[in-house]
């Protein structure tokens, strides 16, 4: 594994991150993506969604003793320090997996804990569907790990998403939703100030923000959704997973909130505990 050097932090950002963290960037075909990493220990694989990067962690992290644990945060393609392809074409699921399991390769862990939250869950559990054996521990966070039902109805937010001109204007031109994120939380306060300012930085200018709404796009709106193979894949995946589950979910989260029974009825076996936190739970239950 040949470890490249990290784009430079903002020191109010390098601030707020845990002490012990190391930065790096790993080489994945064309793409290269960044990563931090705390700890020697158990390695635990904590992968974020859409519109966020590594730093949606940081509160997790410091709560794991970084000698048990060796924490692994990447950033998506597209998103926080990764790299930024110009072609929205690129943004697949097949894709974001593809990338991630390529980080996976290069780590060359035998064993792990996954966390996954928004699109980091199917992207990161299709990589790991491609590794048998590698992932020991799961835990869920307010995300989408199965193919949507016939008939189903997609969220205002990806409606909206699809709409021509108007939300290539709103989420290119305004920023949405990376500006917007304390809406989507149980408490408002819980992303303000220079927490706020922190998702919004490394997606600033339109040469950076196309992500958001090309993630957003990658959301199934039909069964013929390319999407869908890869998660009716994930399904499968988790189907056929024994080992120790969790399932954390935030109940005012207006585009998952009521996602969590489809999750519980696909892992009887796991822990589940609701809370009344947002979409990014990570921010006010960490």
């Amino acid at each position: 594994m040949t470890k490249l050097p990290a784009p430079p932090l903002p020191g109010w950002i390098a601030d707020m991150l845990p002490e012990g963290i190391t930065r790096y960037r790993l080489q994945v075909g064309d793409m290269q993506l960044h990563l931090m990493e705390r700890g020697q220990g158990y390695p635990v694989l904590l992968l974020h969604g859409n519109p966020t990067w590594g730093f949606l962690y940081r509160n997790i992290v410091r709560q794991l003793p970084p000698e048990s644990f060796r924490c692994i945060m990447p950033d998506l393609v597209g998103l926080g320090f990764s790299d930024k392809p110009r072609q929205a074409s690129l943004h697949s699921l097949a894709n974001h997996a593809a990338w991630i399991g390529g980080v996976l390769d290069q780590l060359a862990l035998q064993r792990l804990i996954f966390v996954g939250q928004d699109w980091g869950g199917p992207i990161g559990l299709h990589a790991l569907s491609q590794r048998p054996g590698l992932m020991q521990g799961l835990v869920l966070l307010n995300t989408m790990t199965r193919p949507p039902k016939p008939n189903f109805r997609p969220t205002a937010f990806h409606r909206f998403a699809r709409m021509p001109l108007i939300s290539d204007l709103v989420f290119r031109g305004l920023g949405y939703p990376q500006r917007w994120l304390h809406i989507a939380q149980g408490d408002p306060g819980s992303i303000r100030g220079q927490v706020a300012k922190a998702y919004h930085y490394p997606l600033r200018g339109l040469k950076n923000n196309l992500a958001p709404l090309a993630l957003a796009r990658m959301v199934p709106n039909s069964q013929q959704h390319p999407s869908v193979s890869q998660l009716r894949e994930v399904e499968s995946y988790l189907k056929t997973f024994e080992g120790p589950a969790s399932i954390i979910w935030g109940l005012k989260d207006p585009v998952l909130g009521r996602a969590m029974s489809a999750h519980t009825k696909l892992l009887p076996h796991a822990s589940a505990i609701k809370t009344q936190a947002g979409h990014f739970i990570q921010e006010e239950e960490a």
